[in-house]
């Protein structure tokens, strides 16, 4: 399954265990609403087993503080549904500020690593067990 939006686009690769996440632009409150729900009906068949989170956030500008509340719920919610990893491409020292304030929200800072190309983020995953995608044959 493969779902997108303008501001963030999900693959799941329920037989691998990995969530693939492109995530865009400045976010409000309903886009953090939006992208929670249509997470979690992505995510049904991957939650059932360990797995990891590969996010690219180098299009990411910004959030709100009601965003960062938000996606530190999220976070939570995948650590109580098996999420083992959380790898974040990220290279905007204001998002990376705001991001470790959702990993601190959620519970998550020891199992969330940051890198700067996802090149870092596939070698850890793969260093965890993981079979990733290359960035090359990745969908997005």
């Amino acid at each position: 399954m493969n779902k997108w939006h303008f501001e963030y686009a999900l693959d799941a690769d329920v037989e691998n265990g990995i969530m693939y996440e492109k995530i865009y632009g400045s976010w409000r409150i309903e886009t953090a609403n939006h992208y929670n729900d249509d997470y979690r009906q992505e995510a049904a068949e991957l939650v059932k087993k360990p797995w990891a989170k590969l996010i690219d956030l180098s299009n990411w500008k910004t959030g709100s503080p009601e965003v960062i509340e938000k996606i530190g719920e999220h976070l939570e919610w995948c650590r109580k549904n098996n999420m083992v990893w959380s790898v974040n491409i990220i290279n905007n020292p204001v998002t990376y500020s705001q991001l470790q304030k959702m990993f601190s929200r959620g519970g998550t800072k020891e199992i969330s690593k940051t890198f700067r190309t996802r090149q870092e983020g596939e070698q850890f995953l793969k260093g965890q067990g993981f079979k990733v995608k290359s960035s090359n044959s990745a969908r997005f």
